[in-house]
């Protein structure tokens, strides 16, 4: 019983500091001179970014830019009435970067824009919180990686897993040797995804489409590959494991102190979505990293599941007890046949705390934790997953090289051609 009081103060502390520390960043940050940034790409991650900013405080939204106009002026509204001045709008991020006195830009557009404009931005001397994945290919993740150490400018990536108070403190744990060396982990995220309408179709008057797709090949337009759904399509987010279960990769590989596997395979399909979506409704990724052997394994077609509670979050399996990890929750399964799990429930402001970091960051010009180099690892890994999947193959990775070895066709594919008249910026 002392020990169960024990866990419960530390648990109120943690989440009473979760909350205390963002409103003392937006206290803190009120006296300051606000940081004017802009933001490219106004959809609900985008916007969700720039709330996240005026929570964290000491920031001025001068300029957005989407290539919908829609999406567009309903942002400026809604950023007017958060900070009773309007934004100027752009549908080309070049002219945004050009704004007079701006200092930061959130990049929150589709991941196969992310890398001209990432490092567009840091040669107008921004810096700059960019979304996950980092880009949408291998070789644009180094070229922006390159680009990052050229410049020097202050940069986070969008893994806001990394600020969740579960996470960290799982982290910590598992680091003590609490559950001794961890020979397996395992990682899932199980939901139903929403189907929209797949008939090609003109695009809304309000979005350019073209200039949507970009230096991605152009598909036909239809509901289900534009806003929001893009996520499922090959061309444009390379589907679950790419888009949302790179955070829970991510945070995997943050506990374990991991980079990049060695060796990656993968399995699955399409046996529920056929014909509507372009990337896998199961799969199950083994990545082979020095530590231990990580499994990824997703369902997206709306199972039944047997244990709802762990259908999102990360299990890793030790010597001397198991530890789960989701976003507000952590448990501990010690070794035993009657062993009591100790549930840790702890609330995170994740979004705000990421941002006011970065925020934070640009002020002291310190490097925040999410380096494009985490970001880059991260990107890196799942896409490796997507290529062995496609090629139905394992493919070993060579970290000194970086490069697949043994398999020149999946090495090929770590690098898309941009569509012209964009030109792809990774050099050899």
């Amino acid at each position: 019983m002392e020990e169960m009081n024990r866990r419960k103060f530390i648990e109120a502390a943690v989440g009473t500091v979760a909350m205390t520390g963002v409103l003392e960043h937006a206290k803190g940050n009120a006296e300051r001179p606000k940081i004017k940034i802009g933001l490219i790409g106004c959809g609900g991650y985008g916007m969700s970014d720039v709330r996240a900013a005026f929570k964290a405080g000491g920031v001025e939204v001068v300029a957005l830019c989407d290539i919908d106009s829609q999406h567009l002026e309903s942002s400026a509204e809604q950023v007017e009435k958060m900070q009773g001045s309007r934004p100027k709008t752009f549908k080309q991020y070049s002219e945004l970067l050009e704004s007079p006195g701006l200092e930061a830009v959130i990049i929150a557009t589709p991941p196969h824009w992310h890398a001209l404009m990432f490092i567009a931005a840091l040669e107008k001397g921004l810096d700059v919180y960019c979304e996950k994945p980092l880009a949408y290919d291998v070789r644009e993740c180094m070229a922006m990686v390159a680009a990052a150490k050229k410049h020097g400018r202050i940069v986070q990536i969008g893994f806001q897993r990394r600020q969740s108070k579960a996470i960290q403190q799982a982290r910590e744990f598992i680091q003590q040797g609490n559950i001794g060396r961890v020979v397996q982990a395992e990682a899932q995220i199980h939901y139903t995804a929403g189907i929209k309408d797949t008939t090609p179709q003109e695009p809304p008057a309000a979005l350019d489409w073209d200039l949507w797709c970009g230096p991605a090949p152009k598909l036909p337009y239809c509901p289900q590959i534009g806003h929001v759904s893009w996520r499922l399509e090959k061309e444009y987010g390379h589907g679950h494991l790419v888009d949302w279960g790179i955070h829970l990769i991510d945070a995997t590989r943050w506990i374990l102190g991991e980079t990049m596997p060695r060796s990656v395979q993968a399995a699955g399909g399409l046996y529920y979505f056929k014909d509507k979506i372009t990337t896998p409704d199961i799969l199950t990724v083994q990545f082979d990293f020095e530590t231990c052997p990580v499994i990824w394994r997703h369902r997206i077609w709306g199972a039944q599941e047997y244990d709802p509670q762990v259908s999102n979050g990360i299990f890793f399996y030790g010597e001397k007890g198991t530890v789960f990890a989701t976003d507000g929750k952590w448990v501990i399964v010690p070794k035993g046949k009657d062993a009591q799990h100790q549930v840790n429930e702890v609330p995170s402001d994740m979004a705000t705390e990421q941002m006011a970091e970065f925020l934070e960051g640009v002020r002291l010009r310190r490097q925040p934790g999410c380096t494009v180099q985490e970001g880059f690892y991260s990107t890196a890994t799942v896409k490796l997953a997507m290529i062995a999947y496609d090629l139905g193959t394992r493919i070993a990775w060579d970290r000194e090289a970086q490069d697949i070895v043994g398999h020149p066709q999946a090495s090929k594919r770590l690098k898309r051609e941009y569509r012209a008249p964009w030109e792809h910026p990774y050099r050899a």
